[in-house]
């Protein structure tokens, strides 16, 4: 095994807020490690400083002199007119028309969807998740010692997260991957670094390992704590036995029970997702009736479609990047026009929609005005609470409800956007992309949630632990004007996915002009 970084006694600070404290640890040859941990709570600044893109106030980081090392992070922008081809294929010295004859090269751009994009595409016409896997290409496509990638699952489908795992897999390569993709992270990783309060914990595997192993120092060390909380109990009768009894005793007795009646840990930052009450459901819900959908540009997404939704049936929706699944749930949701057919809608229906984009809140909105312009209080079981008092159960303290939306990050617009969903009492949920920017801890509530919810559900998730887990069907969307069911769930998508595309032929590279 061959060191490749090494931290020692790292610390990082923005601002009054520590991110590292005296971290120590280092990244091996054939280490895989998955990086976790809440939303702020240091996972992107431990990885930055680990590839050297920040420096650390403290500590030293060490890199053997050797190294070749790639960096995908999500702050990573492309702008200007370089095409793909000059980000992705110019570095290793290919022609444009070369890249076919490397082997490297023409997986990593087929298994990432490069190639439906043009390598002659100008970088800055691309969307962010096209820019992101645009970016991942030119990492992947190296020879490398380390990869180092902040949540490169974010804007891949099903099918994508599946390649990158083989491909990660089948290097002989070190990984360090921030990601909140529980099917990714048990898959890739052989440990797991979780980052909270300034420390980064080691486990040993992957996401199920990392589980039960918290799980267990949990509660070893709650039995720890009862024993300390014991202990102090009985020094503060001591100590308020009064002044004679106390000046009687040496100092340090006096100074030790102090000590462990001050020294209650402060709670781990946590996460609530809080399921309202919801509206009675009759007997239709949303039905689509000889439906023909067709795409924002006019072609035809699917055609001939009845599709029923009946009350609590639970339905995950799947599909490649662009298959029109955005759009099926918008036709579906009455905000999307159908091209012939029609819609109905239950009398006692009460629609919550969660888009996949982050723009529909106002930017200068302060996130506690958000929560309060749905509602002022809400009743949860026999208790009523406050906008303020809601928004500090879902993670916000008092100091955060008075922050701009636009100064949250991702992972907590995503949570204000959920809460405000579940806030209006909808009896049909249609979430898209539900998962993008939340922390692991925040997924395990959403899920909880969610499984327990009695509504009706339609989900579009690229998360194939929660759609496993809370869809009891699964359908498709193959490009061939229907929409499939999938009796054999993601096993069969990514089956019929892989026999599609074994009968396409790949593009032929383009000629340089």
């Amino acid at each position: 095994m061959v060191n490749l970084i090494n931290l020692e006694n790292v610390d990082k600070s923005f601002g009054l807020k520590t991110l590292l404290h005296k971290v120590s640890l280092g990244v091996q040859s054939g280490d895989r490690i998955g990086v976790v941990g809440i939303n702020g709570g240091g996972k992107t600044t431990l990885i930055e400083v680990l590839t050297g893109v920040e420096q650390p106030d403290a500590g030293r980081v060490s890199h053997n002199s050797s190294l070749r090392m790639a960096v995908v992070t999500q702050r990573m922008q492309l702008t200007g007119t370089d095409t793909i081809a000059d980000v992705v294929v110019a570095p290793l010295g290919l022609e444009t028309y070369e890249w076919a004859s490397n082997a490297r090269v023409r997986e990593v751009l087929h298994g990432l969807g490069i190639e439906r994009l043009g390598l002659d595409t100008q970088v800055g016409q691309l969307s962010g998740g096209e820019q992101r896997r645009v970016n991942l290409a030119a990492a992947l496509v190296r020879e490398l010692d380390l990869v180092v990638l902040d949540e490169p699952t974010n804007h891949l489908d099903i099918e994508g997260v599946q390649w990158l795992a083989d491909h990660l897999l089948s290097r002989k390569l070190s990984v360090v991957v921030v990601t909140h993709d529980r099917w990714f992270l048990d898959t890739v990783a052989t440990s797991t670094w979780e980052v909270h309060d300034g420390q980064v914990d080691a486990y040993e595997g992957g996401y199920n390992d990392w589980i039960f192993a918290r799980a267990e120092r949990s509660r070893q060390a709650d039995a720890m704590e009862q024993r300390r909380q014991n202990l102090a109990r009985k020094e503060l009768a001591w100590l308020r036995r009064g002044a004679p009894a106390r000046t009687s005793k040496p100092r340090y007795r006096i100074d030790a029970a102090e000590a462990l009646i001050a020294a209650v840990p402060p709670p781990r930052d946590k996460v609530e997702l809080m399921a309202f009450s919801r509206q009675r459901q009759g007997r239709i819900v949303v039905e689509l009736e000889d439906a023909r959908i067709d795409t924002p540009d006019g072609r035809p997404l699917v055609d001939d479609l009845t599709w029923r939704l009946g009350p609590g049936e639970r339905i995950g929706l799947v599909g490649v990047n662009g298959s029109g699944k955005t759009t099926l749930l918008r036709a579906l949701a009455g905000e999307y026009p159908l091209a012939a057919g029609r819609r109905i809608e239950g009398r006692t229906v009460r629609l919550g929609w969660l888009r996949q984009e982050l723009d529909d809140l106002d930017p200068d909105m302060r996130l506690l005005d958000a929560v309060e312009e749905v509602a002022s209080y809400v009743q949860l079981g026999k208790k009523e609470l406050s906008a303020a008092q809601l928004a500090e159960r879902l993670g916000f303290s008092p100091k955060r409800q008075r922050t701009p939306i636009k100064d949250l990050s991702g992972g907590e617009r995503r949570r204000l956007q959920l809460t405000r969903v579940l806030m209006s009492e909808p009896n049909v949920l249609l979430l898209d992309e539900p998962t993008n920017d939340l922390d692991i801890d925040t997924l395990q509530e959403l899920e909880s949630l969610l499984d327990n919810w009695a509504g009706t559900l339609v989900v579009i998730s690229h998360d194939r632990y929660l759609i496993e887990r809370i869809a009891d069907s699964t359908w498709a969307l193959f490009g061939d004007g229907k929409l499939t069911n999938l009796p054999g769930g993601i096993d069969d998508y990514l089956k019929r996915r892989h026999a599609i595309a074994a009968r396409t032929p790949a593009p032929e590279p383009k000629p340089e002009s």
